[in-house]
């Protein structure tokens, strides 16, 4: 099973129905849900969906779908040693680079989900998006 980062776009292209995005999000959430794949997000991702969610929605309402999201994916850690790293980095934007070494850190996520592939050029892991990720798994699920 792939231990996947879910970056927070993807949860919001699920969550705000985006399209065409929408979609392929939906699916890799349900994935989530079935077992299919293990889900990560870090306490960021969690910060950032809620801060955008909360534009459009009450506080119950998103601390709701929030809950439903936890229920569905696991959370890594951010510690001093990512902090430094993403300091450090190559990485254009601090929040993927907290992202990406958060995964890297955590030893055990296999690759991360976004639509931002650019930013995440400089990440030791794969990066995906989701309908490349879908398509290309699609014998296999």
């Amino acid at each position: 099973m792939d231990r996947i980062l879910i970056d927070s776009d993807v949860i919001l292209d699920s969550f705000f129905d985006r399209n065409p995005f929408a979609e392929y999000s939906s699916v890799i959430l349900s994935m989530c849900e079935s077992g299919k794949i293990k889900g990560f997000l870090t306490p960021l991702i969690y910060s950032n969906v809620y801060y955008l969610l909360r534009r459009t929605a009450k506080h119950e309402k998103v601390i709701g779908k929030l809950s439903q999201l936890l229920k569905i994916t696991d959370v890594l850690q951010m510690d001093r040693k990512v902090i430094e790293k993403a300091l450090n980095s190559g990485f254009k934007d601090f929040e993927d680079a907290l992202q990406s070494y958060s995964a890297v850190n955590s030893g055990n996520i296999d690759l991360i989900l976004t639509r931002n592939l650019k930013d995440y050029k400089n990440s030791e892991l794969g990066v995906f998006t989701p309908e490349t990720y879908i398509k290309s798994r699609n014998a296999s699920l």
